[in-house]
Protein backbone atom coordinates (compact mmCIF):
# COMPACT_ATOMS: atom_id res chain seq x y z
CA UNK A 1 0.00 0.00 0.00
CA UNK A 2 1.16 3.69 -1.24
CA UNK A 3 1.72 6.24 1.46
CA UNK A 4 -0.68 9.20 1.69
CA UNK A 5 1.74 11.94 0.76
CA UNK A 6 1.00 15.75 1.38
CA UNK A 7 0.22 16.19 -2.26
CA UNK A 8 -2.53 13.65 -2.49
CA UNK A 9 -4.17 14.92 0.51
CA UNK A 10 -4.01 18.68 -0.18
CA UNK A 11 -5.40 17.11 -3.48
CA UNK A 12 -8.11 15.98 -1.64
CA UNK A 13 -8.92 18.77 0.44
CA UNK A 14 -9.49 20.76 -2.36
CA UNK A 15 -11.40 18.69 -4.27
CA UNK A 16 -13.56 18.43 -1.31
CA UNK A 17 -13.86 21.92 -0.87
CA UNK A 18 -14.55 22.46 -4.23
CA UNK A 19 -17.40 19.75 -4.34
CA UNK A 20 -19.15 20.65 -1.74
CA UNK A 21 -18.41 24.89 -2.24
CA UNK A 22 -20.33 24.39 -5.81
CA UNK A 23 -23.41 22.16 -4.98
CA UNK A 24 -23.83 24.62 -1.45
CA UNK A 25 -23.81 27.44 -4.26
CA UNK A 26 -26.29 25.54 -6.78
CA UNK A 27 -28.22 24.66 -3.97
CA UNK A 28 -31.64 25.14 -5.74
CA UNK A 29 -30.71 22.69 -8.33
CA UNK A 30 -28.75 20.12 -6.28
CA UNK A 31 -31.43 19.12 -4.16
CA UNK A 32 -34.33 17.91 -4.38
CA UNK A 33 -36.55 15.48 -6.64
CA UNK A 34 -35.31 17.38 -9.83
CA UNK A 35 -31.68 17.60 -9.28
CA UNK A 36 -28.95 18.76 -11.17
CA UNK A 37 -25.39 18.61 -8.97
CA UNK A 38 -23.22 20.60 -11.42
CA UNK A 39 -20.54 19.31 -8.95
CA UNK A 40 -21.14 15.55 -9.93
CA UNK A 41 -18.64 16.02 -13.15
CA UNK A 42 -15.89 16.38 -10.23
CA UNK A 43 -16.45 12.64 -10.13
CA UNK A 44 -14.40 12.05 -13.22
CA UNK A 45 -11.25 13.19 -11.04
CA UNK A 46 -11.46 9.11 -10.12
CA UNK A 47 -11.81 8.00 -13.57
CA UNK A 48 -8.14 9.27 -13.92
CA UNK A 49 -7.22 8.15 -10.31
CA UNK A 50 -8.59 6.44 -7.67
CA UNK A 51 -6.44 8.33 -4.87
CA UNK A 52 -9.10 10.91 -5.59
CA UNK A 53 -12.24 9.64 -4.13
CA UNK A 54 -11.65 10.27 -0.97
CA UNK A 55 -11.45 13.57 -1.57
CA UNK A 56 -14.70 13.40 -3.75
CA UNK A 57 -16.96 11.23 -0.93
CA UNK A 58 -15.64 14.07 1.54
CA UNK A 59 -17.41 16.70 -0.58
CA UNK A 60 -20.66 15.12 -0.99
CA UNK A 61 -20.42 14.67 2.45
CA UNK A 62 -20.39 17.83 3.32
CA UNK A 63 -22.19 19.45 0.77
CA UNK A 64 -25.22 16.92 2.35
CA UNK A 65 -24.58 18.09 5.78
CA UNK A 66 -26.69 20.51 4.77
CA UNK A 67 -29.25 18.81 2.79
CA UNK A 68 -33.03 19.18 3.47
CA UNK A 69 -32.94 15.09 3.41
CA UNK A 70 -30.66 15.43 6.38
CA UNK A 71 -29.48 12.55 7.89
CA UNK A 72 -30.63 10.61 4.74
CA UNK A 73 -28.96 12.14 2.10
CA UNK A 74 -25.95 12.32 4.20
CA UNK A 75 -25.90 8.40 4.63
CA UNK A 76 -27.77 7.71 1.33
CA UNK A 77 -26.49 10.69 -0.78
CA UNK A 78 -22.76 9.87 0.31
CA UNK A 79 -22.97 6.26 -0.40
CA UNK A 80 -24.39 6.78 -3.89
CA UNK A 81 -21.46 9.21 -4.32
CA UNK A 82 -19.29 6.60 -3.33
CA UNK A 83 -20.61 3.26 -5.53
CA UNK A 84 -19.89 5.97 -8.44
CA UNK A 85 -16.65 7.30 -8.20
CA UNK A 86 -15.75 3.55 -7.65
CA UNK A 87 -17.76 2.72 -10.66
CA UNK A 88 -15.98 5.72 -12.67
CA UNK A 89 -12.35 4.30 -11.04
CA UNK A 90 -13.09 0.82 -12.30
CA UNK A 91 -14.77 1.55 -15.83
CA UNK A 92 -12.21 1.92 -19.23
CA UNK A 93 -15.04 4.02 -20.64
CA UNK A 94 -15.81 7.81 -19.82
CA UNK A 95 -19.25 7.91 -21.06
CA UNK A 96 -20.20 4.11 -19.50
CA UNK A 97 -18.77 5.65 -16.34
CA UNK A 98 -21.47 8.13 -16.82
CA UNK A 99 -23.82 5.99 -17.17
CA UNK A 100 -23.00 3.97 -14.63
CA UNK A 101 -23.46 7.31 -12.43
CA UNK A 102 -26.33 7.77 -13.54
CA UNK A 103 -27.93 4.34 -12.61
CA UNK A 104 -26.32 3.84 -9.16
CA UNK A 105 -27.63 8.30 -8.06
CA UNK A 106 -31.00 6.92 -9.99
CA UNK A 107 -31.58 4.03 -7.64
CA UNK A 108 -30.31 5.01 -4.24
CA UNK A 109 -31.46 8.60 -4.21
CA UNK A 110 -34.66 7.81 -6.15
CA UNK A 111 -35.24 5.42 -3.00
CA UNK A 112 -33.89 8.02 -0.77
CA UNK A 113 -36.72 10.78 -1.63
CA UNK A 114 -39.15 8.14 -2.20
CA UNK A 115 -38.76 7.27 1.48
CA UNK A 116 -38.60 10.47 2.69
CA UNK A 117 -40.93 12.60 0.46
CA UNK A 118 -43.89 10.15 -0.32
CA UNK A 119 -44.64 12.56 -3.16
CA UNK A 120 -44.19 9.89 -6.24
CA UNK A 121 -43.35 6.22 -6.79
CA UNK A 122 -39.94 5.39 -6.83
CA UNK A 123 -39.75 4.77 -10.92
CA UNK A 124 -40.32 8.38 -11.04
CA UNK A 125 -37.92 9.13 -8.54
CA UNK A 126 -35.21 7.18 -9.59
CA UNK A 127 -35.86 8.28 -13.52
CA UNK A 128 -36.11 12.60 -12.65
CA UNK A 129 -32.62 11.85 -10.77
CA UNK A 130 -30.74 9.06 -13.36
CA UNK A 131 -31.76 11.88 -15.98
CA UNK A 132 -30.17 15.21 -14.05
CA UNK A 133 -27.37 13.27 -12.83
CA UNK A 134 -26.70 11.41 -16.37
CA UNK A 135 -26.75 14.95 -18.00
CA UNK A 136 -24.71 16.52 -15.75
CA UNK A 137 -22.32 13.18 -15.97
CA UNK A 138 -22.44 13.09 -20.61
CA UNK A 139 -21.28 17.12 -19.90
CA UNK A 140 -18.62 16.28 -17.49
CA UNK A 141 -17.41 13.48 -20.05
CA UNK A 142 -17.00 15.94 -22.45
CA UNK A 143 -15.32 18.21 -20.29
CA UNK A 144 -13.22 16.23 -19.38
CA UNK A 145 -12.23 14.67 -23.05
CA UNK A 146 -11.14 18.73 -23.12
CA UNK A 147 -9.40 18.62 -19.84
CA UNK A 148 -7.34 15.92 -21.72
CA UNK A 149 -5.49 17.67 -24.02
CA UNK A 150 -4.10 20.02 -21.53
CA UNK A 151 -0.59 18.15 -20.89
CA UNK A 152 -0.07 20.13 -17.25
CA UNK A 153 -3.24 19.31 -15.69
CA UNK A 154 -2.73 15.77 -16.63
CA UNK A 155 -0.18 15.73 -14.96
CA UNK A 156 -1.49 16.80 -12.14
CA UNK A 157 -4.08 14.33 -12.18
CA UNK A 158 -1.71 11.33 -13.61
CA UNK A 159 -2.71 10.60 -16.22
CA UNK A 160 -2.67 6.37 -16.04
CA UNK A 161 -6.54 5.88 -17.77
CA UNK A 162 -6.96 7.88 -20.60
CA UNK A 163 -9.56 6.11 -22.77
CA UNK A 164 -12.96 7.79 -24.82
Amino acid sequence: MKKLDIKTIALNAIIAAAYAALTLVLTPISYGSIQMRISEIMVFFAFYNRKYIPGLVLGCFIANLTSPLGAWDICFGTFATLIAVICMWKVKNRYLGALLGGLVNGVIVGAELTIVFKELPFYLNALYVFIGEFAVLVIGAFVFSVIEKNSTVMKVLDDQKVTA
